[in-house]
């Protein structure tokens, strides 16, 4: 899928408060560096803000903050934790679909893919949009932070809409301070990685938890359902 290499006009507009004046620009100075120097760089260019393209900002429900993207070759599509249909999923993923099946009672999705989600409102962001290949967490604070969090300043401004906030992983749970958490729900959880899936992230009944927790405020519950499972 081809997306826009930049950001979208209707983010723009919702992050113009809350971003800094050069922080898109300092961005993109960066990575024409990066690229200048011979670095490969994942998501591609025209996936980089592709999370923003197919949630707009006016339809966000929930809010799934992350990492980095995936670091290997052909994982990364500018969805957090998400991977194109015919890549495997990574082991962060596998857990996020095993807890799936857990939570709801529901089978294995035929595509690794979370882009069902992406369109329904659930934003799949992490907290640094680029990485060198083979690299993790090569991107961090490089400028990536002033973006994300003016998304998720932008977010939480909003009154119109109860958001759920799920911070997945300590470069998430950080974000804590940024969020409004009288007026929206806030999860913090373990990153569903193999190294701490099982100190929180497994047995979370994450899925559930979420539409709980929107319920007890009026809010409109998230359709969790994966293209092709049953």
């Amino acid at each position: 899928m081809t997306t826009k290499s930049a950001l979208p006009p209707d983010w723009k507009k919702a992050l113009q408060p809350f971003l800094p004046a050069h922080a898109l620009a300092e961005i993109k100075a960066f990575l024409k560096r990066e690229e200048k120097a011979g670095q490969v760089i994942f998501p591609p260019r025209q996936d980089i803000y592709r999370a923003l393209v197919l949630t707009p900002f006016a339809k966000v429900k929930a809010v799934w903050l992350g990492q980095d993207p995936y670091h290997d070759d052909g994982q990364a599509c500018g969805l957090a934790f998400s991977v194109p249909d015919d890549v495997p999923a990574p082991p962060s993923l596998r857990n996020i679909l095993k807890e799936y099946s857990s939570d709801l009672g529901r089978s294995a999705p035929a595509s690794p893919s979370l882009e069902s989600w992406a369109r329904q409102g659930v934003l799949l962001l992490n907290t640094v949009l680029t990485v060198r290949a083979h690299q993790p967490g090569s991107h961090r604070d490089c400028g990536w932070e002033k973006v994300t969090d003016a998304i998720i300043r932008a977010l939480s401004s909003r009154r119109d809409r109860v958001l759920a906030f799920i911070l997945l992983g300590n470069a998430a749970k950080v974000k804590t301070k940024l969020i409004d958490d009288t007026r929206h729900v806030v999860i913090q959880c373990a990153h569903p990685s193999p190294l701490s899936a099982y100190r929180g992230f497994l047995g979370s009944r994450l899925f559930t938890r979420t539409n709980q927790l929107l319920a007890e405020r009026a809010a409109e519950p998230i359709d969790w359902m994966l293209d092709g499972s049953t």
